[in-house]
């Protein structure tokens, strides 16, 4: 007897799926990070303490 393996072939709803996923969190990976930027950098005294830790983590000046 012989047994074969053969790899599963993708098909293309689930290259669709899978592209569309990382479409979606890479887009809400980047708004994210402008989001947590422009807050970090934001004038408002409230928006800058809210910030104030992460100017820090990242090494952005912030006085």
């Amino acid at each position: 007897m012989s047994s074969s393996t053969t790899a599963p072939i993708a098909t293309p709803q689930r290259v669709s799926a899978t592209r569309s996923l990382l479409l979606q969190l890479t887009s809400g990976a980047a708004l994210g990070l402008v989001v947590l930027y422009g807050v970090a950098f934001a004038e408002s005294p409230i928006a800058h303490n809210a910030a104030h830790d992460v100017r820090h983590v990242t090494v952005k000046p912030c006085h």
